[in-house]
């Protein structure tokens, strides 16, 4: 199965509940955190929600 990388590369400081919700359930607690995800629906639309935030490493 397929995996992506994705790192924090902006502080979660004023994000919305849901927002920080997001990144800590793809493993991003701190900036510079990388975590490495299943390539799926879900993980894509959690990607996108906290887009302005993270950046996905190839």
């Amino acid at each position: 199965m397929a995996t992506i990388k994705i790192k924090l590369v902006k502080s979660l400081i004023c994000s919305k509940k849901d927002q920080l919700a997001t990144a800590t359930s793809l493993g991003l607690r701190r900036i510079g955190d990388v975590s490495e995800q299943p390539d799926n629906a879900a993980t894509q639309g959690k990607i996108k929600k906290i887009s302005h935030l993270v950046k996905v490493i190839d």
